[in-house]
């Protein structure tokens, strides 16, 4: 991932996913050299010239107009998120500069978990019939209740989900919908972080996905961006077996980012009756689980 120039990374990457047939220009008989449209195409297409477009690819200008933006976007075929996100690359990243600011030990307390209100934790122990957790735009999970953690053991506090989602082979059985499911948390990690392709955080969890998942190469290397959304998470779960539970997310006003999942099955549904069972399966604690103060630390130290 190369931060120093996030916005030709991601020209190139996304030039290479339009066939040039769809942009209305026709192939030659010979072979291209290359996938997609060829910079100057796109150029041309976008009504500016090549070299001001090689420029743009190779970080020697960041500061292109919203016209030139929009134009590009419309070239690239990219929707109302993807466009947002390449209009973030070309402006200042404000976690960048926050972290400047910083003295004394920065490198770890940067990378510290940001704590979980205090409210929000009351919230999910009082959803006993409600799988919920809380989860940063890095998806490492900071509280779940009982009920999340019975679902799956990935909504553990301390874990990272995507790694979990990506990695483990436990995840792949459980997840009926594995494939769906990991394009969509690859294309929703780029949505969350937006232009702070620097953030410490980040370039560890890509660096060690980057090794570890062919799968999170190559879509970390589309550079799809999408928003969560509320969907249907369909499980196959040892104990219950299939299910399928809405999933709704809820953003922490007043944090980085933090993001709140809560999941339910429609009322009277076999769904509604499994996720009971599963429930009277679950020891009960009396509250949940999240990270604080020594194992907010031990998290850091693990990650």
């Amino acid at each position: 991932m190369d931060a120093t120039n996030a916005l030709g990374e991601f020209l190139r990457a996304r030039r290479a996913l339009i066939r040039p047939e769809d942009a209305g220009i026709r192939r030659g008989g010979g072979l291209r050299r290359v996938p997609g449209l060829r910079r100057e195409e796109v150029a041309m297409l976008a009504g500016i010239s090549a070299d001001y477009y090689l420029r743009l690819e190779q970080g020697r200008d960041r500061n292109p107009s919203l016209q030139v933006l929009e134009a590009l976007a419309d070239v690239l075929d990219l929707d109302a998120p993807a466009t947002a996100h390449l209009i973030g690359l070309t402006q200042a990243r404000p976690s960048q500069a926050r972290r400047s600011d910083r003295s004394g030990d920065r490198g770890r307390a940067a990378q510290r978990p940001e704590p979980v209100p205090p409210g929000i934790l009351q919230l999910i122990d009082g959803w006993p019939s409600n799988p919920a957790y809380v989860e940063n735009r890095f998806t490492d999970v900071l509280a779940a209740n009982p009920l999340a953690m019975a679902l799956s053991p990935s909504h553990s506090p301390g874990g990272n989900l995507l790694r979990a989602i990506l990695l483990d082979e436990a995840e792949r059985e459980l997840r009926r919908d594995w494939e769906e499911l990991t394009e969509a948390g690859v294309a929703a990690l780029r949505a969350n972080v937006g232009p702070d392709v620097d953030d410490p955080r980040l370039v560890e969890l890509v660096g060690e996905l980057s090794v570890r998942s062919e799968r999170f190469r190559r879509l970390w290397g589309r550079h799809d961006v999408r928003p969560k959304h509320a969907r249907v998470m369909r499980l196959r779960h040892p104990k219950v077996g299939d299910l399928e539970l809405q999933s709704n997310k809820l953003v922490i006003n007043g944090t980085d980012g933090l993001i709140l999942k809560v999941f339910h099955a429609e009322p009277g549904s076999r769904d509604a009756e499994l996720l009971a069972i599963l429930g009277s399966l679950t020891a009960p604690t009396g509250e949940s689980r999240n990270l604080t103060g020594s194992d907010e630390q031990q998290a850091v130290d693990e990650q």
